[in-house]
């Protein structure tokens, strides 16, 4: 492609993304002379392109609206970006419909020039994934659409949802945000029959309607993302664990994420005191990341196997509050590493 039609394709884009654009702007962005700008946007109006001239103080060109624009033209670049977008979000279960995101990708690439399918082509089989595409159900589109427009317009929803043990049932919610987590979907809010918070994976439902009936307020500072992790954190499972471990909020989230635990600063025990110094009154360990303090951790887990090894790996100072199983885990696990010491 000649630079000379390639920046009148340019031009289009430009023109395409709305508003008006002086002719010092496309000047600037095209790298040449107002002169030049005119030119071609003779050359589109010579191809049926209705560009419009506006007159006055902050005038240019536009295009007439209502247009009916020409098909999309990618760069490589662009090309690059959308199908691996696609290629991506398909195998993380972000793509409500898998079928939709194939047959999108094959139409991008079916009128890709030769030149550009084949570097393509190059990338997609070079690339190689850790997880099967499809490892997780995709939701609904439906579904995700009426949702994040009840989102949007704070219009309660009527769910028709299957549990975990797959009982079917109805719900009222007022959805205050959609989160994408470890590729699932899940949107969060509040049950207003019972006024608590509510979590549901999109995948396990089946119909969201829109409820007629007035909006309702979001909680200031409300954080659709941080509502998911903590429900994580705090699910009913077989044992409830408490430490209290010294360090900083990032050495112990590098271990226990948001999703697995609950972090807050704590003042040391009796024997602690001397091994680090107690926090501000009051203050949070999850804002205090650059200072050394004792935190309290609490989880919830249905087994205590793998905790042993995180915790040697945390290199920290820790009290086991609870349960004392975990106790005699971390005991024999300590003591089967200094047994592989010794060995060798």
């Amino acid at each position: 492609m000649s630079r000379p039609v390639g920046r009148v394709l340019t031009l289009l884009e430009l023109l395409q993304s709305g508003g008006t654009r002086t002719v010092a702007e496309l000047a600037d962005r095209l790298g040449v002379d107002g002169r030049t700008v005119r030119r071609y946007v003779d050359q589109l109006i010579d191809l049926d392109v209705p560009v419009e001239s506006v007159r006055g103080r902050y005038g240019g060109y536009r295009l007439a609206p209502g247009t009916a624009l020409p098909p999309l033209m990618f760069s490589d670049d662009e090309a690059l970006a959308v199908l691996l977008g696609l290629v991506a979000g398909r195998r993380a279960g972000l793509t409500p419909d898998g079928t939709a995101g194939e047959t999108a990708a094959a139409k991008i690439r079916r009128v890709l020039p030769v030149r550009i399918a084949r570097r393509l082509d190059v990338v997609l089989d070079s690339l190689a994934f850790t997880d099967e595409p499809g490892a997780f159900p995709a939701p609904d589109a439906e579904v995700l659409l009426a949702l994040a427009d009840a989102v949007r317009h704070r219009r309660a929803v009527a769910l028709r949802y299957t549990d975990r043990k797959g009982q079917r049932g109805d719900r009222t919610l007022h959805p205050y945000g959609i989160v994408a987590h470890a590729g699932r979907w899940y949107v969060t809010g509040k049950d207003p029959e019972i006024d608590e918070y509510r979590t549901f994976r999109l995948d396990r439902i089946t119909s969201a309607r829109p409820l007629a009936g007035g909006s309702y307020e979001v909680p200031d500072g409300f954080d659709a993302a941080d509502r998911v992790l903590t429900g994580f954190a705090t699910a009913a499972y077989r044992y409830e664990v408490t430490l209290r471990i010294q360090g900083t909020v990032e050495q112990v989230r590098a271990r226990l994420p948001a999703s697995v635990a609950r972090l807050e600063e704590c003042a040391p025990g009796d024997d602690e005191g001397d091994r680090g110094g107690e926090g501000d009154e009051g203050d949070e360990g999850e804002g205090r990341g650059g200072r050394e303090s004792w935190l309290r951790a609490e989880l919830r887990a249905q087994s205590l196997d793998w905790l042993p090894p995180v915790l040697a790996s945390l290199d920290r100072p820790f009290v086991i509050e609870g349960p004392e199983e975990l106790r005699g885990l971390v005991a024999e696990f300590a003591e089967r590493l200094a047994s592989f010491a010794r060995s060798a």
